[in-house]
């Protein structure tokens, strides 16, 4: 199997001066995982709470090897036909009977059952061929010729059975058709599969990859993110706003706001021209990062508190 794409990354600090000329802000830690992946071709288990950017790093890592990203998005039910390959029954349909009027030609000489019954069998084979498949996501990685970017996304949503099938994938990065035989990759994808710790992962589906757990970035890391993301926050906006969503995230809410509701509420702010984080442009815009009403209540009761720590300095 050939190594993969043209070119490594030489550094952790490569990955991070690459990712964020892509739009993509990580930490340390994330550079280092994926360095390591990277370079030793191990796909990578990405955990943590949904919108902090786990889909993004597959999409960012895309774009900088110029490769294409195949996504398979899993969900409860998710089957081999699905993620794999299924036949193409209508088209296989349609040569049939196009190809009745040629069935005495492929005949010949045969004169009894057994004759005929040989012919068939031995033209089988043209009807379940790569001509008569449709190509899935997980098929589609395996052939492509320059590697490509794997997306196994939400992977704690799929079946137990589904994992099982994951595994001769991750090992050999091969799989086994009945109608053709093993299809085997040339160059290995770059793997990421993710997941929102919806349920715990198989030890044997955790043992093939390196695990990295993406928090909620701390303040420094989110004002980066938002000043590459929208750069026309002005600075004082951009601080308070990150201030104000670190607060909440310290709440007991049903769901706390994601890096992605951060970049929502930033360009809400930039939209209206907002001169400032205030009370009355938090209790009109606040459905933009929390989308439970029980949230929005919570917060609102604690609002005046909220601002008030916002603006405080800080020791």
């Amino acid at each position: 199997m050939k190594t993969m794409y043209g070119h490594r990354f030489q550094s952790v600090e490569e990955i991070q001066e690459e990712f964020e000329k892509g739009g993509y802000i990580c930490s340390k830690e994330i550079a280092t995982c994926l360095y390591i992946a990277f370079n030793l071709q191990k796909p990578m288990m990405v955990e943590g709470p949904a919108g902090v950017g786990k889909t993004e790093m597959a999409k960012t890592a895309a774009e900088i090897l110029g490769v294409p990203l195949i996504r398979l998005q899993c969900y409860e039910g998710l089957d081999e036909s699905k993620a794999l390959y299924e036949w193409k029954y209508g088209k296989q349909l349609l040569y049939t009977q196009l190809l009745k009027e040629k069935l005495n030609d492929f005949m010949g000489d045969a004169e009894t059952m057994e004759e005929s019954m040989a012919v068939l069998h031995s033209k089988e084979d043209l009807f379940f061929s790569e001509d008569f498949l449709e190509p899935r996501p997980l098929f589609k990685a395996l052939k492509e010729k320059a590697g490509c970017v794997l997306l196994i996304d939400e992977v704690d949503k799929s079946d137990h059975e589904f994992e099982a099938f994951l595994l001769e994938i991750l090992s050999e990065f091969q799989v086994s058709i009945p109608e053709i035989g093993t299809l085997s990759a040339d160059i290995k994808p770059f793997v990421f599969l993710t997941s929102n710790n919806n349920r715990e992962m198989s030890d044997a589906l955790k043992r093939r990859c390196l695990h990295l757990n993406v928090p909620y970035p701390d303040p420094e890391i989110e004002r980066r993110i938002l000043n590459s993301r929208v750069p026309e926050l002005k600075e004082n906006l951009q601080k308070n706003l990150v201030d104000f969503i670190h607060q909440i995230r310290e709440m007991d809410l049903k769901k706390s706001p994601s890096i992605s509701e951060t970049i929502d509420w930033a360009r809400v702010l930039v939209l209206l021209n907002a001169e400032q984080l205030d009370k009355e442009f938090v209790e009109t815009t606040l459905n933009t990062v929390l989308k439970f009403e029980d949230d929005i209540e919570a917060v609102n009761e604690q609002l005046e508190g909220l601002l008030e720590n916002m603006n405080s300095p800080k020791k």
